[in-house]
C-alpha cells in the first residue's frame, strides 16, 4: 500500500518477479527511491518523456532549428525505445555514443546527442523522476582526427567577386553577403522597408524559416539576431538596387511568395562557376568571410559580434579564420624579432624589440633589476 486515492481507497503498488529474490529487490528499491523523495506515482520510459522533454522545451527553439531536434530525438529513441529512464546508467550512455561513431556519425552529430540527453535527464532529475543524470557522468569521447575548419573566401577572392560578379540580382545579393555577414536566410526575407533608401543600413526583424521543406517567413535566429547592419559604401548601391527591384520581397519564388533558399544556393553556385577564378563554396561562407576578413583588419571582436547578431562571443570567435598571410607576417615578425633586425622606428612594427644581450642586466645585483624592468617597460 503507497497511500489513499481521493475517493478514499488504498492504493497499492505491485511488483512481479519470476523469484522472491527479484520481487524483494525491486520492493526495496522502490522504497529507497521513495525515501530519496523521488516521484514514484509513474514510472517513465524513456521515449515517453523525451517525447513530453521536447513538447515543453520546443518553444525556446528556434523554428530552423526545432527540425535539426527532431531528427537527433528519434536517433534517441530508437536506440532507448521504452527502457525504464531510472534505469540507464552511464554505461549506456557510453555504450549509445561508441555505437553511433562506429557506424560513421560525424563529431557534430555526436555532440548534439549528447547534449539532447543531458538535457532530457537533467529536466527528469529536477522534476525527482531520477537520482542523478547519467550523462554528467559518462566519459566524453574524444575527437577523431583533426578538427575540420569551415571555409572562408581569401582576401583575394573577395576581391575578385567584387569585381566580377555580375550586374545582377545574384551579383548584387552576393557582394552584399560578403559586405554584411548576413545569414541566407535574413537576406531572402528582406522586404524594401526593411533597406535604406540609400542601401547604407539594412534592419533585420525577419528571416526564412524552413518547415517540412516549405519555405515561410518567420522570426531571427535568436534574440541577438534582431539588429540594424550598416552598409559599406563600396557595396551600397547592390542594397539600392535590390530595394528598387524588388517585390513584396528582395527574392521571390512566386510573386508575393519567399524563396527556397535551396533555389538561392543553386543561383549562388552557378554565379561562382560563372566567376571561374575562386572557389566555389557555399553561401555561409560569406558570413565566415565577414568575420574573418573584419578580424584582419583589426575590428574588435564586440562589435563583429553586434553586426553579425552572435548570441555570444564564442560563436564569433568559432568563426574566424586566419589568413594565410597573417600567419605568414606573424611568423616573419618573430623572425625578425629574434634577429634584432627591425629597427626601433619601424612604422610597421607595433613593439620595441630589446635584444636578449640587454636582458642580462636583470640578473646583476638590486640596481640592474631595476634598470632592467625600466627597459621591459618599453615592449608594447
Amino acid at each position: 500500500m503507497v497511500g489513499l486515492r481521493e475517493n478514499g481507497q488504498r492504493k497499492y503498488r505491485s511488483f512481479y518477479g519470476k523469484t522472491q529474490k527479484e520481487v524483494r529487490a525491486k520492493l526495496r528499491k522502490f522504497r529507497e527511491d521513495e525515501a530519496a523523495g523521488l516521484d514514484t506515482d509513474k514510472l517513465w520510459g524513456f521515449s515517453e518523456w523525451a517525447d513530453f522533454w521536447y513538447e515543453q522545451h520546443k518553444v525556446n527553439i528556434a523554428p530552423t532549428t526545432q527540425e535539426n531536434y527532431k531528427y537527433t530525438l528519434r536517433i534517441l529513441k530508437e536506440h532507448f525505445t521504452d527502457r525504464a529512464l531510472r534505469g540507464i546508467k552511464p554505461l549506456d550512455i557510453e555504450s549509445f555514443l561508441k555505437k553511433q561513431q562506429r557506424e560513421g556519425a560525424s563529431y557534430s552529430r555526436l555532440s548534439q546527442c549528447r547534449g539532447m540527453l543531458y538535457q532530457i535527464f537533467h529536466k527528469a532529475e529536477a522534476n525527482d523522476l531520477i537520482r542523478k543524470n547519467p550523462v554528467a557522468f559518462a566519459d566524453k569521447l574524444r575527437r577523431r582526427g583533426p578538427e575540420q575548419t569551415k571555409e572562408a573566401f581569401t582576401a583575394e577572392e573577395v576581391q575578385t567577386l567584387l569585381n566580377e560578379l555580375p550586374e545582377n540580382r545574384i551579383g548584387w545579393s552576393i557582394r552584399l553577403l560578403l559586405g554584411t555577414g548576413m545569414r541566407t536566410q535574413e537576406l531572402l526575407a528582406l522586404e524594401p522597408k526593411h533597406v535604406a533608401e540609400d542601401g547604407s543600413l539594412i534592419q533585420i526583424r525577419q528571416a526564412i524559416n524552413m518547415d517540412k521543406g516549405t519555405a515561410r517567413v518567420g522570426v531571427p535566429k535568436s534574440r541577438d539576431s534582431y539588429r540594424d547592419i550598416p552598409v559599406p559604401e563600396n557595396v551600397r548601391y547592390c542594397a539600392r538596387l535590390l530595394r528598387e527591384q524588388a517585390g513584396t520581397y528582395l527574392w521571390e519564388g512566386k510573386p508575393g511568395q519567399v524563396i527556397n533558399p535551396k533555389t538561392f544556393r543553386s543561383y549562388f553556385k552557378k554565379a561562382l562557376e560563372e566567376v571561374g577564378s575562386v572557389r566555389v563554396l557555399t553561401p555561409h561562407c560569406c558570413r565566415h568571410t565577414y568575420v574573418s576578413q573584419m578580424q584582419a583588419l583589426g575590428v574588435d571582436l564586440s562589435t563583429i559580434q553586434s553586426i553579425v547578431g552572435h548570441a555570444d562571443m564564442n560563436m564569433t570567435q568559432h568563426y574566424l579564420h586566419v589568413q594565410e598571410p597573417i600567419r605568414q607576417d606573424a611568423i616573419e615578425r618573430f623572425a625578425k624579432a629574434f634577429s634584432g633586425t627591425i629597427p626601433p622606428d619601424d612604422p610597421s612594427s607595433n613593439c620595441k624589440i630589446i635584444p636578449l644581450s640587454n636582458l642580462s642586466i636583470m640578473h646583476k645585483g638590486n640596481s640592474g633589476q631595476n634598470s632592467g624592468r625600466e627597459k621591459l617597460r618599453e615592449v608594447r
